[in-house]
């Protein structure tokens, strides 16, 4: 019988159908949509209720290909939320973690509580969009949302309540917010009450791999379908993600690269000190348990963003001809950090490049080849950097990298990225938060008996392109230019 998986992206959601025969495991795409952020006024939101319209719409074509489906569970992008109403009702659309209200916000925090308390209470890494700034950003604008919310619920906890009726918190989501303490194993109740955030709104915290509830009643009237259980995974699509590396040695490196690129390696107990908090490392949940020590990179959302602009003003272009571009161009002629805070919100990303490589005294990239290689680049070369961070604070080192995700697509960043780490880059599989989602689900109705069993039956399932360094002196001598103009060194 088969599984469903629901993986909702930053700028896509899929529904992606799982078998498992003979220990290997088949995924075919059953359903694919656009999860595009919606402008109202000053505000960016999400667009909630099209992502439940386009859940039924995979449900419904599972039912009209006759495909039985055993369960369901949903992995989408971390810190975002919404509230629920004391009548159990969805107050307001959700805020993007692009909107510009928390501009500002994590400085105004930490003036009135201490960002070493913070990061000593949750592990968490400092980013504006964070959930705790979110919160913050809320109050200090008399949000009256704040004032109707009964519950407060993640994303999939969202999707979730509207497919099952039941509210829960899964333990991956919950410790993105920034207000989970993972020393306690529960909401920290003492941040919160400093922060005058409501304890009441958070509830009990589903580990992946729980049972979260039944399709309700009035969905299967609606689709006229029967019910189907419903699975907490690990509903932060990196964690997801991470749990479909492939890796045979349990001391990796992990890169989920998309329009978010996250690295970092897996451990058992959170990493909190001193040096994870001026490194701004993070430890979210993972599966079984699991902290997955991590940084955030900026990932392709800055090439998307040029690629939306590029079509804005007449020129489409597909990803496949944005690389091709940039292998023909010029290489080392320009370098951005990725990360830096004027590639956060939409916006006209060549100009934002342009006037980043003016500021550092660099000449500016023009066309379109010398833009996508200046960003391809730079980011080969910063995760080259943060491995670096990575096995510092670790106290590991690793052999390569293990890349998954949709970004491995782009083989020409998947090579790059090889040659900047000076290490092999092991690139699959590309579906891998919704492989993720799916090994959960078999591991919670036995049919897989642990993480690594899970991980055997993945490597065994899916191929994995193995990309060696090449030209090691110009790479050398490319990361020492990089780290000067960007101001890492």
């Amino acid at each position: 019988m088969s599984i469903l998986a629901f993986d909702l992206g930053a700028s896509s959601g899929r529904a992606l159908i799982g078998r498992l025969t003979d220990r290997k495991i088949e995924v075919e795409e059953l359903h694919r949509f656009p999860n595009d952020p919606v402008q109202v006024g000053d505000r960016l939101h999400w667009d909630i209720l099209r992502l439940v319209h386009e859940i039924k719409q995979g449900l419904l074509k599972a039912k009209h290909q006759d495909i039985a489906i055993k369960s369901i569970a949903i992995d989408s992008w971390a810190v975002d939320f919404g509230f629920i109403g004391k009548n159990g009702e969805l107050i307001g659309n959700p805020y993007h973690y692009r909107d510009r209200h928390t501009d500002g916000a994590m400085e105004e925090l930490f003036a009135e509580l201490p960002a070493e308390e913070i990061f000593g209470r949750t592990g968490i890494q400092f980013l504006q969009f964070n959930t705790i700034f979110q919160l913050y950003a809320l109050k200090k604008a008399n949000s009256p949302w704040l004032a109707q919310a009964d519950r407060f619920l993640m994303i999939p906890d969202l999707l979730r309540y509207f497919l099952t009726g039941e509210m829960h918190n899964e333990f991956s989501n919950a410790t993105t917010t920034q207000l989970y303490n993972p020393i306690k194993g529960d909401w920290d109740g003492e941040l919160l009450e400093k922060l005058g955030i409501p304890r009441a709104w958070f509830g009990n915290i589903l580990q992946p791999g729980t049972s979260a509830g039944m399709l309700s009643s009035s969905i299967c009237s609606e689709l006229g379908i029967d019910s189907i259980p419903v699975y907490a995974v690990a509903e932060h699509d990196t964690g997801s993600a991470v749990a479909a590396v492939p890796a045979l040695d349990r001391s990796f490196a992990y890169l989920s690269c998309g329009t978010w690129s996250l690295m970092g390696t897996e451990v058992d107990q959170p990493v909190i000190n001193d040096l994870a908090r001026e490194l701004n490392f993070t430890n979210e949940g993972g599966v079984d348990g699991t902290f997955r020590l991590l940084k955030n990179i900026m990932g392709l959302w800055v090439l998307q963003e040029c690629r939306r602009e590029w079509e804005r003003t007449g020129k489409s272009y597909t990803f496949p001809e944005l690389v091709a571009s940039a292998e023909k161009a010029a290489p080392f002629a320009a370098f951005i950090d990725p990360d830096d805070a004027m590639f956060l919100h939409p916006g006209d990303m060549p100009a934002q490049i342009r006037s980043y490589c003016q500021q550092t005294g660099q000449k500016p990239p023009e066309d379109v080849g010398a833009i996508v290689r200046c960003i391809l680049e730079s980011l080969a070369l910063k995760y080259r950097y943060v491995l670096g961070l990575t096995e510092r604070l670790s106290g590991q080192q690793f052999n390569g990298l293990h890349m998954v995700g949709g970004g491995i697509h782009n083989t020409l960043l998947c090579a790059w990225s090889a040659n900047a780490i000076g290490k092999p880059v092991w690139a699959g599989p590309a579906e891998g938060s919704a492989i993720g989602n799916l090994i959960v689900q078999w591991i919670a109705q036995g049919e897989l008996s642990d993480i690594w069993e899970a991980r055997k039956v993945i490597r065994e399932s899916f191929p994995v392109t193995v990309y060696e360094p090449e030209n090691p002196a110009e790479w050398e001598q490319a990361y020492g230019h990089f780290l000067k103009v960007t101001g890492l060194d």
